[in-house]
């Protein structure tokens, strides 16, 4: 049996009620409002559900997606947003800002920033029956990237939607900033021992380490690659994958600066109007 593509998930919703839910988030969206959640006749009840939203939601995008973000991979994470296990959303590339760049504070009712391991990949991984296992996935990656992520939601109470809406909102995607790729051969590194900090300039510094993101950032990698395998969908060249906070998210606030170090893997910054 082949797996299902993206427009054909077996989901409770039809295709017009999917629509309706990825219109009023992408209005929320854009507009900077926010829903207390989404109408009865539109509510995803399941993840295939919520995925099925956020395939119209990103169809809105007139470019290409720039990767895939994993939500939820760290106890810290799963908390501030009220579930209990991992969710994939697309990072737009209208949302990507140069490493060193600025991102507007506002709207953003989450204020924190996230200090990620990030992936690029160097080959396709298409849809297929069984599994992908570790060494193939990361056979397939070409570069690691010390990333931020900064989320934000199209609910009122985020934590209080449960995960299929979440997914629907695009796994609360915002924006995304990338370091440069390392030099260091990072293939002989034990990334789950890997350490890395989080500073608001003048403000604070947390301390964060690889096991935080599901164990080790390759294996919230490999849970991508089989999420997106389980929708049909491709991880494919040239896309990156940030794969969750590595530490307690950073409160933000205008006008700070946030540094993400991950010493030999790199570092990343952003500025906040």
């Amino acid at each position: 049996m082949q797996n299902p593509s993206a427009n054909d998930l077996s989901t409770g919703l039809s295709h017009a009620a999917a629509t309706e839910a990825s219109s009023l988030l992408h209005s929320a969206w854009t507009s900077g409002s926010v829903l207390e959640e989404l109408p009865a006749g539109s509510r995803p009840a399941t993840r295939e559900d919520g995925y099925f939203i956020q395939s119209i939601f990103a169809k809105r995008s007139a470019l290409p997606i720039h990767g895939w973000k994993i939500a939820a991979t760290s106890v810290e994470g799963q908390r501030h947003i009220g579930v209990d296990g991992p969710m994939a959303g697309r990072i737009l590339s209208e949302r990507v800002v140069p490493d060193g760049g600025n991102i507007p504070f506002s709207p953003n009712r989450m204020a924190v920033a996230e200090v990620e391991f990030a992936f690029r990949m160097g080959n396709t991984l298409a849809p297929r029956d069984e599994p992908f296992v570790l060494d193939e996935v990361l056979d397939a990656v070409a570069t690691v990237h010390a990333a931020i992520e900064v989320p934000d939601s199209r609910y009122v109470d985020f934590a209080s939607v449960g995960a299929p809406q979440l997914i629907a909102d695009n796994a609360c995607g915002h924006f995304f900033v990338e370091g440069q790729a390392t030099d260091t051969d990072w293939r002989d590194l034990d990334l789950s021992k890997h350490k890395a900090s989080g500073k608001v300039e003048g403000r604070s510094e947390f301390q964060g380490v690889g096991s935080n993101v599901l164990g080790d950032p390759r294996l919230a990698l490999l849970w991508l690659a089989n999420e997106l395998r389980m929708l049909g969908l491709p991880l494919e060249k040239g896309q990156i994958v940030t794969t969750g906070t590595c530490m307690a998210p950073l409160s933000v606030q205008p006008g700070d600066k946030v540094i993400a170090d991950f010493g030999s893997l790199g570092k990343a910054s952003v500025q906040f109007d």
